[in-house]
């Protein structure tokens, strides 16, 4: 067997997680994908982390709902429906290891691992939970992030540039592979979002015809961004009509290539840094440790605070002097009680 059989043998299946907010048609999209998946024979791992959807239109390998009620949390902990998703992913993510094991045992048959997630993406811009989920995820396989964006609802200046703040806030804040994926084109064209993102003049031209005050700051924003957007994927898809998937996993090959050659390197290089100071700050504590408990060789440990080597020298003179004073031949009494007990009459 040749090497690069064996290399293309031990590759690890790629992570794609899906982002997005509520009502962006994330699960209609991760069905049409699985479709397509399994349709050529390459089935995926599919893990679902909304603890609060109702119904799936797929069959999850771990879903997140067989290990926390979601109702029951918004109970004990007297939440609302947004704390509840939070605070039960945060409780998921204490058991990520189990479900890292599992997909472990199962990466050398599947193509692709895909991650549902809810439409509170705060988890993944200031949650604890999302950065354990990408961090660990990302520690061992090639993982992207697929941005996925409501395109009838950007087609607004104020909304494209809210949705891409929060792209990029995202980005910044995983530090992986990006890939902007506009879906529902079957109603609107993403055309549009491509021209914005590549002509700064055309998003000017748009911004021209909002007097609000948000004019200005869109207009700050978009220069700023300029830079950003030269560094993601950008894909148009379609979850009814399936247009625009094969244009998607072409984007997530690109992605995985791209992580292995730029990111993996950066994200090792954090873990050996991360190490070597856990390991420098366990030798301090050590030396610390060691320096408290050393005793000098030949020194009394005192009972009272204060050694024998430590008194005033004057002070043990003193001492030695009234026991040379005292006489055995006055006192018969032993030496323990020089000075006996009254007698009583």
């Amino acid at each position: 067997m040749s090497t690069s059989t064996e290399n293309k043998e031990k590759k690890q299946p790629p992570v794609i997680l899906c982002i997005g907010m509520a009502g962006s048609g994330k699960t209609t999209f991760m069905q049409r994908i699985i479709a397509q998946l399994h349709a050529e024979k390459t089935p995926p791992y599919v893990l679902n982390l909304d603890p609060a959807v109702g119904s799936l239109p797929f069959t999850a390998n771990i879903d997140i709902r067989d290990t926390v009620n979601y109702k029951e949390v918004m109970k004990q902990y007297n939440l609302g429906p947004n704390g509840g998703i939070l605070t039960s992913l945060n409780l998921f993510t204490t058991k990520f290891d189990q479900v890292l094991d599992l997909v472990g045992k199962r990466s050398t048959s599947v193509s692709n691992i895909l991650v549902d997630t809810p439409g509170q993406i705060e988890i993944f811009t200031w949650s604890a939970s999302g950065a354990i989920i990408t961090d660990t995820l990302a520690a061992t396989y090639p993982t992207v992030i697929a941005y996925i964006i409501d395109t009838p609802r950007t087609t607004a200046p104020a909304t494209f540039m809210s949705n891409m703040l929060y792209a990029c806030s995202i980005l910044y804040k995983t530090k992986l592979p990006f890939i902007l994926v506009f879906n529902k084109t079957d109603v609107v064209s993403h055309d549009f979002a491509v021209e914005w993102m590549t002509d700064f003049e055309k998003f000017q031209e748009a911004l021209s015809h909002d007097t609000s005050y948000m004019s200005s700051l869109m207009n700050s924003m978009s220069l700023v961004l300029d830079e950003f957007y030269n560094h993601l994927k950008v894909v148009g898809v379609s979850a009814v009509t399936g247009n625009g998937v094969d244009d998607f996993f072409k984007a997530v090959d690109e992605a995985a290539d791209e992580y292995e050659t730029e990111y993996k390197p950066e994200i090792e290089r954090l873990i050996r840094e991360k190490m070597e100071k856990e390991e420098k700050r366990k030798q301090e504590q050590l030396s610390k440790l060691m320096n408290d408990m050393k005793v000098s060789k030949g020194t009394e440990v005192p009972l009272g605070g204060v050694s024998r080597d430590e008194e005033d020298p004057e002070e043990i003179d003193d001492e030695d002097e009234e026991d040379d004073e005292y006489d055995s031949d006055e006192n018969p009494l032993p030496s323990a009680s020089k000075y006996p007990p009254s007698i009583r009459k």
